[in-house]
């Protein structure tokens, strides 16, 4: 039976579905013309232009916080102890034949002497201070101004190369060529002026896969172990240019060449080198075992390489390479031997002389006291004194204890020195 209540509807008054069923038909837009086609694909493009200007600006604007953030964790350099050297073995009693030194035999030393050396360069860099447009002198030579460094360390964030701290001199940027001859910015990292060393970086998201794998961070080797007559290698501008290589032998290693607050070995060879060249120098097993440097001994005319022991340069480099400043005081002493202690003098550092602009003549310490005493350790030579100074850090207060010559002898004399940096 039909339903009491469809049948007291009206005829406007049909069911839902039938009443408004026109609803459900599709209203198809109106085709768009090529004008307003046209229109449309240039109001697209012009969005597209402004996001694209807002995401590179976005993109150079967050750049340096990205690398920051994402180029990796900065590691602690921590440079190896030395071991000490081995003693030579007693010769065998049997007596073996003697090698037969003839042509064949002679370049197949040279051969392995020339693989030790290209392998040894790939662990050096070569530092110098962006040129300017005006350099003609480097245009016409090829020639520039630049140092022979040490491939150091990876920071995980840097690649830390070592130099003499004179290609550090005038510049606000510098370059570094690589043994496949590519190029990168570097920066100064630090620098002591004191021992002449300058450490520079450059960012390891910077360098290519390709420079990766023609490059290796060199090995610091033991320069105690050096001995005279032994046969090293010379890398760098020893020549006026980048990349010279040269052998030869250790003439001594019986002298010291000082500096404020401390003293180093000296590697003197007979490698011949030009005024004021820089370079390397390397064992046969591809170690450094000093940084030839004109510095040395300072003498003008000097015709063969001479170069600061690496081993006394250790804690210095360390600390450059972990972008802190090397402590100085800017005493240049010596130790007061036996022989001067039995004349009344007492056990310590004489204090030959005073850098005028430094803290120990800010504290009023002058020629001739001398040190016995700094931050509470007892100091009976320039290398205690030494280990003392570099363990400071930059600003520190520190109490030196010494004895002044006076009309009735020595008397004690006390200087507080707060502890400064040669940069």
């Amino acid at each position: 039976m039909p339903n009491d209540k469809d049948q007291n509807l009206s005829p406007d008054e049909g069911p839902e579905e039938e009443k408004y069923s026109f609803l459900q038909e599709t209203i198809k837009p109106k085709p768009l013309s090529r004008r307003q086609l046209a229109r449309q694909c240039v109001r697209i493009a012009i969005y597209g232009v402004i996001l694209g200007a807002f995401a590179c600006l976005g993109f150079f604007a967050l750049r340096p916080w990205v690398q920051d953030v994402f180029r990796g964790n900065l590691e602690t350099v921590s440079i190896p102890e030395d071991t000490e050297p081995e003693e030579p073995q007693e010769a065998a009693e049997e007596e073996e034949a003697e090698p037969v030194l003839d042509a064949e035999s002679y370049e197949e030393i040279m051969a392995s002497v020339n693989e030790r050396v290209q392998e040894a360069k790939r662990g050096t860099a070569y530092i110098q201070p962006a040129a300017g447009a005006d350099d003609w002198n480097a245009r016409m030579t090829g020639i520039d101004e630049g140092s022979t460094g040490v491939i150091l360390a990876d920071n995980g964030r840097e690649l830390l190369i070592l130099a003499d701290s004179s290609v550090s001199e005038g510049a606000q940027e510098w370059k570094v060529t690589f043994q496949d001859s590519s190029i990168y910015t570097a920066s100064l990292k630090r620098r002591d002026l004191n021992s002449g060393l300058a450490v520079f970086s450059v960012p390891r998201a910077d360098i290519t896969d390709s420079t990766w794998s023609s490059i290796k961070v060199s090995v610091l080797g033991n320069s105690n172990a050096v001995r005279q007559g032994g046969i090293v290698l010379a890398l760098g501008d020893m020549y006026g240019y980048a990349d010279g290589a040269s052998r030869g032998t250790v003439s001594s290693v019986e002298y010291k060449e000082t500096f404020f607050d401390r003293e180093c070995d000296v590697i003197a060879t007979d490698i011949p080198v030009s005024e004021g060249g820089t370079g390397v120098l390397f064992n046969l097993d591809g170690e450094v075992i000093g940084m030839i440097s004109p510095s040395v001994w300072d003498e003008e005319g000097s015709t063969t390489a001479k170069a600061y022991a690496i081993s006394d340069l250790k804690t210095v480099i360390e600390i450059l390479a972990n972008d802190e400043s090397v402590p100085y005081i800017g005493i240049y002493g010596a130790a007061v031997t036996s022989d001067l202690q039995e004349q009344g003098m007492p056990e310590g550092v004489y204090v030959v002389d005073v850098d005028p602009e430094s803290p120990a003549m800010e504290a009023g310490i002058q020629s001739g006291d001398i040190i016995c005493e700094a931050a509470r350790e007892e100091v009976s030579g320039i290398g205690a004194f030494q280990s003392t100074i570099l363990k400071t850090k930059t600003g520190d207060m520190i109490r030196l204890r010494g004895q002044r010559r006076g009309a009735d002898g020595y008397v004690d004399v006390d200087f507080t020195v707060t502890v400064g940096s040669k940069e």
